[in-house]
Protein backbone atom coordinates (compact mmCIF):
# COMPACT_ATOMS: atom_id res chain seq x y z
CA UNK A 1 0.00 0.00 0.00
CA UNK A 2 1.38 3.75 -1.03
CA UNK A 3 2.06 5.54 2.11
CA UNK A 4 0.35 9.79 1.84
CA UNK A 5 1.28 12.55 4.12
CA UNK A 6 -1.18 14.62 4.31
CA UNK A 7 0.09 18.08 4.41
CA UNK A 8 -1.68 21.18 5.25
CA UNK A 9 -3.53 23.54 7.35
CA UNK A 10 -5.91 21.02 8.84
CA UNK A 11 -3.87 20.82 11.72
CA UNK A 12 -5.14 24.00 12.89
CA UNK A 13 -8.84 23.55 12.89
CA UNK A 14 -10.56 23.76 15.97
CA UNK A 15 -11.43 19.38 15.49
CA UNK A 16 -8.15 18.99 13.70
CA UNK A 17 -7.62 15.30 15.28
CA UNK A 18 -11.09 14.30 13.92
CA UNK A 19 -10.62 15.84 10.67
CA UNK A 20 -7.34 13.86 10.46
CA UNK A 21 -8.94 10.69 11.53
CA UNK A 22 -11.46 11.13 8.64
CA UNK A 23 -8.58 12.02 6.37
CA UNK A 24 -6.61 9.16 7.13
CA UNK A 25 -10.30 6.15 6.72
CA UNK A 26 -10.76 8.10 3.32
CA UNK A 27 -7.45 7.40 2.31
CA UNK A 28 -7.94 3.90 3.78
CA UNK A 29 -10.91 3.22 1.88
CA UNK A 30 -9.15 3.93 -1.04
CA UNK A 31 -6.00 1.66 -0.31
CA UNK A 32 -3.91 4.01 0.68
CA UNK A 33 -2.37 4.66 4.10
CA UNK A 34 -2.86 7.92 5.21
CA UNK A 35 -0.05 10.01 7.34
CA UNK A 36 -1.21 12.93 9.12
CA UNK A 37 1.04 15.31 11.08
CA UNK A 38 -0.71 14.86 14.45
CA UNK A 39 0.44 11.49 14.01
CA UNK A 40 3.75 12.15 15.66
CA UNK A 41 2.23 12.83 18.76
CA UNK A 42 4.88 15.48 19.48
CA UNK A 43 4.42 18.14 21.72
CA UNK A 44 7.52 20.23 20.95
CA UNK A 45 8.75 22.59 17.73
CA UNK A 46 11.29 20.32 17.13
CA UNK A 47 10.06 16.96 17.73
CA UNK A 48 7.21 18.06 15.68
CA UNK A 49 9.16 19.01 12.77
CA UNK A 50 11.69 16.31 12.81
CA UNK A 51 8.54 13.92 13.22
CA UNK A 52 6.43 15.67 10.25
CA UNK A 53 9.56 15.01 7.82
CA UNK A 54 9.93 11.92 8.93
CA UNK A 55 6.95 10.97 8.04
CA UNK A 56 7.55 12.62 4.64
CA UNK A 57 10.66 10.70 3.73
CA UNK A 58 8.04 7.31 4.77
CA UNK A 59 5.90 8.64 2.29
CA UNK A 60 5.55 7.95 -1.28
CA UNK A 61 3.22 10.65 -1.99
CA UNK A 62 2.27 14.07 -0.36
CA UNK A 63 -0.98 15.36 -0.68
CA UNK A 64 -1.42 19.06 0.30
CA UNK A 65 -4.29 21.18 1.04
CA UNK A 66 -3.37 24.44 -0.88
CA UNK A 67 -6.19 26.91 -0.41
CA UNK A 68 -5.06 30.07 0.67
CA UNK A 69 -4.53 30.37 4.78
CA UNK A 70 -3.55 33.50 6.88
CA UNK A 71 -3.73 35.59 3.08
CA UNK A 72 -3.64 35.00 -0.13
CA UNK A 73 -1.06 31.98 -0.61
CA UNK A 74 -0.84 28.53 1.32
CA UNK A 75 0.61 27.40 4.61
CA UNK A 76 4.38 28.46 4.43
CA UNK A 77 4.96 25.40 6.54
CA UNK A 78 3.14 22.82 4.00
CA UNK A 79 4.89 24.79 0.98
CA UNK A 80 8.05 23.45 3.27
CA UNK A 81 6.91 20.46 3.30
CA UNK A 82 6.06 20.57 -0.74
CA UNK A 83 10.00 21.72 -1.07
CA UNK A 84 11.35 18.69 1.15
CA UNK A 85 9.58 15.97 -0.45
CA UNK A 86 10.06 17.49 -4.38
CA UNK A 87 14.18 17.35 -3.19
CA UNK A 88 13.21 13.31 -2.02
CA UNK A 89 11.22 13.09 -5.30
CA UNK A 90 8.45 12.22 -3.72
CA UNK A 91 5.01 12.03 -6.18
CA UNK A 92 3.17 15.32 -4.90
CA UNK A 93 -0.50 16.55 -5.27
CA UNK A 94 -2.48 19.15 -4.28
CA UNK A 95 -5.87 20.36 -4.05
CA UNK A 96 -7.73 24.11 -4.23
CA UNK A 97 -11.28 25.33 -4.02
CA UNK A 98 -10.66 27.83 -6.66
CA UNK A 99 -7.88 27.07 -9.22
CA UNK A 100 -8.37 30.55 -11.15
CA UNK A 101 -4.75 31.81 -11.85
CA UNK A 102 -3.10 34.21 -9.42
CA UNK A 103 -3.11 37.05 -12.10
CA UNK A 104 -6.68 36.69 -12.37
CA UNK A 105 -7.97 36.70 -8.82
CA UNK A 106 -5.33 39.31 -7.98
CA UNK A 107 -4.42 41.80 -10.42
CA UNK A 108 -1.19 42.73 -12.25
CA UNK A 109 0.13 43.75 -8.37
CA UNK A 110 -0.95 42.96 -4.90
CA UNK A 111 -2.29 45.21 -2.32
CA UNK A 112 1.36 46.26 -1.33
CA UNK A 113 2.08 47.00 -5.01
CA UNK A 114 4.46 43.95 -5.68
CA UNK A 115 3.73 42.06 -9.25
CA UNK A 116 2.22 39.02 -9.19
CA UNK A 117 3.60 36.18 -11.55
CA UNK A 118 1.49 35.53 -14.60
CA UNK A 119 2.31 31.82 -15.52
CA UNK A 120 -1.20 31.14 -15.44
CA UNK A 121 -1.22 29.40 -12.04
CA UNK A 122 -3.54 29.49 -9.14
CA UNK A 123 -0.25 29.17 -6.84
CA UNK A 124 3.22 30.12 -6.92
CA UNK A 125 5.34 28.10 -9.82
CA UNK A 126 7.67 26.31 -7.56
CA UNK A 127 4.93 24.74 -5.94
CA UNK A 128 2.55 24.11 -9.31
CA UNK A 129 5.39 22.87 -11.28
CA UNK A 130 6.14 20.10 -9.52
CA UNK A 131 2.57 19.29 -8.39
CA UNK A 132 -0.58 17.46 -9.78
CA UNK A 133 -2.96 20.60 -8.59
CA UNK A 134 -6.92 19.27 -8.18
CA UNK A 135 -9.79 21.38 -8.36
CA UNK A 136 -12.12 20.90 -5.45
CA UNK A 137 -11.38 19.05 -1.98
CA UNK A 138 -9.42 16.35 -0.21
CA UNK A 139 -11.76 13.92 -1.40
CA UNK A 140 -11.36 15.21 -4.58
CA UNK A 141 -7.79 15.15 -5.24
CA UNK A 142 -7.89 11.47 -3.75
CA UNK A 143 -10.00 10.33 -5.94
CA UNK A 144 -8.28 11.68 -9.06
CA UNK A 145 -5.11 10.33 -7.29
CA UNK A 146 -6.78 7.00 -6.66
CA UNK A 147 -7.59 6.85 -10.84
CA UNK A 148 -3.94 8.21 -11.80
Amino acid sequence: MKRIYLAGFDVFYPDAVQRGARMKLACAERGFIGLYPFDNEADNPKDIFEGNLAFIRQADIVLANLNPFRGHEMDSGTAFEIGYAHALGKEIWGYLDDDTPMRERLGETDDAGFSVENFGYPVNLMIAQPSHIVRGTFLDCLDALSRA
